[in-house]
Protein backbone atom coordinates (compact mmCIF):
# COMPACT_ATOMS: atom_id res chain seq x y z
CA UNK A 1 0.00 0.00 0.00
CA UNK A 2 1.15 3.27 -1.03
CA UNK A 3 2.13 5.98 2.01
CA UNK A 4 2.21 8.86 -0.82
CA UNK A 5 0.30 11.71 0.66
CA UNK A 6 -2.36 13.44 -1.84
CA UNK A 7 -1.32 17.22 -2.16
CA UNK A 8 -3.50 19.75 -1.12
CA UNK A 9 -4.37 23.51 -1.90
CA UNK A 10 -5.94 26.02 -0.82
CA UNK A 11 -9.59 25.94 -1.16
CA UNK A 12 -10.03 29.03 -3.33
CA UNK A 13 -6.87 28.63 -5.28
CA UNK A 14 -7.94 25.43 -6.33
CA UNK A 15 -11.79 26.33 -7.27
CA UNK A 16 -9.68 28.81 -9.98
CA UNK A 17 -7.43 26.53 -11.38
CA UNK A 18 -10.39 24.23 -11.61
CA UNK A 19 -12.08 26.81 -13.72
CA UNK A 20 -15.11 27.63 -11.39
CA UNK A 21 -14.15 31.24 -10.81
CA UNK A 22 -11.77 33.78 -12.70
CA UNK A 23 -10.64 35.08 -9.69
CA UNK A 24 -9.86 34.01 -5.68
CA UNK A 25 -11.67 36.88 -5.00
CA UNK A 26 -14.72 35.40 -6.74
CA UNK A 27 -13.93 31.73 -4.96
CA UNK A 28 -13.79 33.80 -1.60
CA UNK A 29 -17.34 35.17 -1.51
CA UNK A 30 -18.83 31.63 -2.70
CA UNK A 31 -17.05 30.01 -0.56
CA UNK A 32 -18.34 32.38 2.44
CA UNK A 33 -21.77 32.32 1.19
CA UNK A 34 -21.34 28.86 2.27
CA UNK A 35 -22.53 26.81 -1.07
CA UNK A 36 -19.19 25.26 -1.77
CA UNK A 37 -18.81 21.97 -1.22
CA UNK A 38 -15.75 19.70 -0.55
CA UNK A 39 -16.91 16.33 -1.18
CA UNK A 40 -20.25 16.67 -0.75
CA UNK A 41 -19.71 18.84 3.04
CA UNK A 42 -19.46 22.46 3.12
CA UNK A 43 -16.13 24.41 3.57
CA UNK A 44 -17.00 28.24 4.49
CA UNK A 45 -12.60 28.84 5.05
CA UNK A 46 -11.23 30.04 1.67
CA UNK A 47 -7.49 29.27 3.22
CA UNK A 48 -8.55 25.50 4.23
CA UNK A 49 -6.43 23.46 2.82
CA UNK A 50 -8.05 20.48 0.61
CA UNK A 51 -6.80 17.35 -1.45
CA UNK A 52 -6.03 18.22 -5.05
CA UNK A 53 -8.60 15.10 -6.03
CA UNK A 54 -11.62 16.43 -3.81
CA UNK A 55 -14.96 16.69 -5.71
CA UNK A 56 -15.94 20.29 -5.70
CA UNK A 57 -19.16 21.84 -6.03
CA UNK A 58 -21.46 24.56 -5.90
CA UNK A 59 -24.47 23.53 -3.53
CA UNK A 60 -27.59 23.29 -5.54
CA UNK A 61 -25.85 22.77 -8.80
CA UNK A 62 -24.74 19.70 -10.49
CA UNK A 63 -22.22 20.00 -12.75
CA UNK A 64 -23.32 17.51 -15.95
CA UNK A 65 -19.60 16.91 -16.91
CA UNK A 66 -15.97 15.73 -15.54
CA UNK A 67 -14.88 19.21 -15.93
CA UNK A 68 -16.00 22.52 -16.80
CA UNK A 69 -14.27 22.90 -19.84
CA UNK A 70 -17.39 20.44 -20.99
CA UNK A 71 -19.05 23.66 -21.35
CA UNK A 72 -16.82 24.85 -23.51
CA UNK A 73 -17.38 21.73 -26.34
CA UNK A 74 -21.22 22.21 -25.43
CA UNK A 75 -21.80 25.79 -26.81
CA UNK A 76 -19.24 24.64 -29.97
CA UNK A 77 -21.46 21.49 -30.78
CA UNK A 78 -24.62 24.14 -30.44
CA UNK A 79 -23.43 27.13 -31.98
CA UNK A 80 -21.57 25.43 -35.14
CA UNK A 81 -24.49 22.66 -35.61
CA UNK A 82 -22.16 19.96 -35.01
CA UNK A 83 -23.17 16.37 -34.96
CA UNK A 84 -21.52 13.90 -32.04
CA UNK A 85 -23.54 10.82 -32.95
CA UNK A 86 -21.29 8.04 -33.78
CA UNK A 87 -18.15 9.84 -34.24
CA UNK A 88 -14.81 8.99 -33.51
CA UNK A 89 -12.91 12.10 -32.05
CA UNK A 90 -9.94 13.24 -30.81
CA UNK A 91 -9.70 15.29 -27.77
CA UNK A 92 -6.27 17.23 -27.65
CA UNK A 93 -5.24 18.83 -24.20
CA UNK A 94 -8.01 16.17 -22.67
CA UNK A 95 -6.84 16.98 -19.00
CA UNK A 96 -10.09 16.01 -16.89
CA UNK A 97 -12.27 15.17 -19.41
CA UNK A 98 -14.57 17.61 -19.29
CA UNK A 99 -14.69 18.14 -23.43
CA UNK A 100 -14.35 14.31 -23.38
CA UNK A 101 -17.42 13.55 -21.43
CA UNK A 102 -19.37 16.58 -23.52
CA UNK A 103 -18.61 14.12 -26.59
CA UNK A 104 -19.39 11.00 -24.98
CA UNK A 105 -23.06 12.64 -24.04
CA UNK A 106 -23.50 13.63 -27.35
CA UNK A 107 -23.30 10.30 -28.78
CA UNK A 108 -19.58 10.18 -29.44
CA UNK A 109 -18.45 6.59 -30.13
CA UNK A 110 -14.94 6.85 -29.43
CA UNK A 111 -12.64 9.69 -28.08
CA UNK A 112 -8.63 9.66 -28.10
CA UNK A 113 -8.14 11.22 -24.71
CA UNK A 114 -4.78 12.83 -25.18
CA UNK A 115 -2.36 14.39 -23.11
CA UNK A 116 1.40 15.27 -21.88
CA UNK A 117 -0.04 15.31 -18.05
CA UNK A 118 -0.65 12.11 -16.35
CA UNK A 119 -3.24 11.08 -14.01
CA UNK A 120 -5.44 13.78 -14.94
CA UNK A 121 -8.36 12.22 -16.36
CA UNK A 122 -11.39 11.02 -14.46
CA UNK A 123 -11.73 7.74 -13.51
CA UNK A 124 -15.41 7.30 -14.59
CA UNK A 125 -13.82 8.29 -18.44
CA UNK A 126 -10.81 6.00 -17.54
CA UNK A 127 -12.98 3.47 -17.63
CA UNK A 128 -14.74 3.74 -19.97
CA UNK A 129 -14.33 1.56 -23.21
CA UNK A 130 -15.11 4.15 -25.96
CA UNK A 131 -12.28 5.87 -24.09
CA UNK A 132 -8.91 5.85 -25.33
CA UNK A 133 -6.53 7.04 -22.27
CA UNK A 134 -3.25 8.56 -23.99
CA UNK A 135 -1.81 10.15 -20.82
CA UNK A 136 1.71 11.38 -21.45
CA UNK A 137 1.20 12.25 -24.79
CA UNK A 138 3.04 14.85 -26.82
CA UNK A 139 0.20 15.69 -29.41
CA UNK A 140 3.32 16.71 -31.84
CA UNK A 141 4.17 12.79 -32.30
CA UNK A 142 0.99 11.94 -32.81
CA UNK A 143 -0.41 10.79 -36.19
CA UNK A 144 -2.56 8.12 -37.78
CA UNK A 145 -0.43 5.24 -37.41
CA UNK A 146 -0.30 6.61 -33.62
CA UNK A 147 -3.94 6.18 -33.31
CA UNK A 148 -4.15 3.51 -35.63
CA UNK A 149 -7.17 5.51 -37.91
CA UNK A 150 -8.08 8.67 -38.95
CA UNK A 151 -10.64 10.73 -36.79
CA UNK A 152 -14.12 12.65 -37.75
CA UNK A 153 -13.77 15.68 -35.24
CA UNK A 154 -10.68 16.80 -33.00
CA UNK A 155 -11.06 19.80 -30.55
CA UNK A 156 -8.60 21.59 -29.13
CA UNK A 157 -7.69 23.00 -25.37
CA UNK A 158 -4.27 23.11 -25.07
CA UNK A 159 -2.02 25.33 -22.26
CA UNK A 160 1.32 26.90 -22.26
CA UNK A 161 1.62 26.04 -25.96
CA UNK A 162 0.61 27.57 -28.96
CA UNK A 163 -2.82 26.10 -30.41
CA UNK A 164 -0.54 26.19 -34.13
CA UNK A 165 1.63 23.49 -32.58
CA UNK A 166 -1.04 20.83 -33.01
CA UNK A 167 -1.23 21.83 -36.74
CA UNK A 168 1.11 18.96 -38.21
CA UNK A 169 -0.88 15.69 -35.86
CA UNK A 170 -4.29 17.47 -37.01
CA UNK A 171 -2.78 17.43 -40.62
CA UNK A 172 -2.28 13.46 -39.75
CA UNK A 173 -5.42 12.37 -37.95
CA UNK A 174 -8.07 14.50 -39.57
CA UNK A 175 -10.42 12.75 -42.46
CA UNK A 176 -11.26 14.70 -45.26
CA UNK A 177 -14.61 15.18 -44.35
CA UNK A 178 -13.47 16.06 -40.63
CA UNK A 179 -14.45 19.27 -38.71
CA UNK A 180 -12.59 20.80 -35.47
CA UNK A 181 -13.22 23.11 -32.75
CA UNK A 182 -10.58 25.01 -31.48
CA UNK A 183 -10.44 27.17 -28.26
CA UNK A 184 -7.74 30.28 -28.78
CA UNK A 185 -6.14 31.17 -25.66
CA UNK A 186 -5.07 34.21 -26.27
CA UNK A 187 -2.48 34.27 -22.98
CA UNK A 188 -0.35 31.70 -25.28
CA UNK A 189 -0.66 33.04 -28.79
CA UNK A 190 0.70 36.77 -28.16
CA UNK A 191 3.68 38.20 -27.22
CA UNK A 192 4.58 37.92 -23.88
CA UNK A 193 4.74 41.73 -23.90
CA UNK A 194 1.26 41.97 -24.30
CA UNK A 195 0.26 39.59 -21.58
CA UNK A 196 -0.80 41.45 -18.43
CA UNK A 197 -0.30 41.27 -14.74
CA UNK A 198 -1.36 37.72 -13.72
CA UNK A 199 -0.78 36.16 -17.43
CA UNK A 200 -4.23 37.78 -18.98
CA UNK A 201 -4.69 39.48 -22.00
CA UNK A 202 -7.57 42.12 -21.33
CA UNK A 203 -7.65 44.26 -24.54
CA UNK A 204 -10.13 43.82 -26.98
CA UNK A 205 -7.16 44.54 -29.52
CA UNK A 206 -5.35 42.12 -28.61
CA UNK A 207 -8.13 39.60 -28.68
CA UNK A 208 -8.94 40.40 -32.27
CA UNK A 209 -5.65 40.25 -33.52
CA UNK A 210 -4.83 36.97 -31.55
CA UNK A 211 -7.66 35.42 -33.09
CA UNK A 212 -7.12 36.84 -36.75
CA UNK A 213 -3.49 35.74 -36.49
CA UNK A 214 -4.27 31.78 -35.29
CA UNK A 215 -7.27 31.94 -38.32
CA UNK A 216 -4.63 32.74 -40.57
CA UNK A 217 -2.28 30.29 -39.14
CA UNK A 218 -4.52 27.40 -40.12
CA UNK A 219 -5.94 29.15 -43.62
CA UNK A 220 -2.20 28.47 -44.56
CA UNK A 221 -2.16 24.80 -43.67
CA UNK A 222 -5.80 24.15 -45.24
CA UNK A 223 -7.98 24.84 -42.40
CA UNK A 224 -11.02 27.12 -43.14
CA UNK A 225 -12.66 28.76 -41.09
CA UNK A 226 -16.75 28.28 -41.18
CA UNK A 227 -18.17 29.93 -37.54
CA UNK A 228 -16.37 31.50 -34.60
CA UNK A 229 -17.98 32.26 -30.99
CA UNK A 230 -16.33 33.16 -27.60
CA UNK A 231 -16.13 30.32 -24.76
CA UNK A 232 -19.00 30.78 -22.33
CA UNK A 233 -16.61 30.83 -19.37
CA UNK A 234 -13.49 32.27 -18.87
CA UNK A 235 -10.43 30.15 -18.40
CA UNK A 236 -8.62 29.20 -14.74
CA UNK A 237 -6.84 32.56 -14.97
CA UNK A 238 -9.45 34.52 -15.62
CA UNK A 239 -9.11 35.02 -19.46
CA UNK A 240 -11.46 35.49 -21.94
CA UNK A 241 -11.13 32.56 -25.14
CA UNK A 242 -12.62 32.00 -28.13
CA UNK A 243 -14.11 29.19 -30.11
CA UNK A 244 -13.70 28.74 -33.83
CA UNK A 245 -15.09 25.69 -35.78
CA UNK A 246 -12.38 24.72 -38.83
CA UNK A 247 -12.60 22.26 -41.84
CA UNK A 248 -10.60 21.24 -44.95
CA UNK A 249 -13.51 22.67 -47.34
CA UNK A 250 -14.05 26.05 -47.78
CA UNK A 251 -16.93 27.78 -46.70
CA UNK A 252 -19.37 29.73 -49.00
CA UNK A 253 -18.66 32.83 -46.81
CA UNK A 254 -15.34 33.12 -44.92
CA UNK A 255 -15.03 34.92 -41.69
CA UNK A 256 -14.37 38.02 -41.93
CA UNK A 257 -12.41 40.78 -39.31
CA UNK A 258 -15.54 42.53 -39.21
CA UNK A 259 -17.22 38.86 -37.56
CA UNK A 260 -14.28 39.14 -35.62
CA UNK A 261 -14.66 42.12 -33.98
CA UNK A 262 -18.07 41.60 -33.29
CA UNK A 263 -17.45 38.21 -31.51
CA UNK A 264 -14.76 39.70 -29.49
CA UNK A 265 -16.98 42.91 -28.58
CA UNK A 266 -19.65 40.19 -27.38
CA UNK A 267 -17.54 38.41 -25.22
CA UNK A 268 -16.32 41.55 -23.19
CA UNK A 269 -19.85 42.67 -23.01
CA UNK A 270 -21.03 39.12 -21.66
CA UNK A 271 -18.12 38.06 -19.72
CA UNK A 272 -16.89 41.60 -18.06
CA UNK A 273 -16.94 41.25 -14.29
Amino acid sequence: MSNQKVKKERLDVLLVEQGFFDSRENAKRHIMAGIILVNDVPVDKAGTKVPVDAKLRIKGHVMPYVGRGGYKLEKALKTFHIDMKGKVMADIGASTGGFTDCALQNGAAKVFAIDVGTNQLDWKLRSNPQVVNMEKTNIKVVTEDTLGEKVDFISTDVSFISVLKIIPAVKSILKEDGSMAILIKPQFEAGKDKVGKGGIVREPEIHEEVVSDTLAAFEEEGFHCWDLTFSPIKGGSGNIEFLAYLKWQKPETSITEERIHQVVEEAHEVLKK
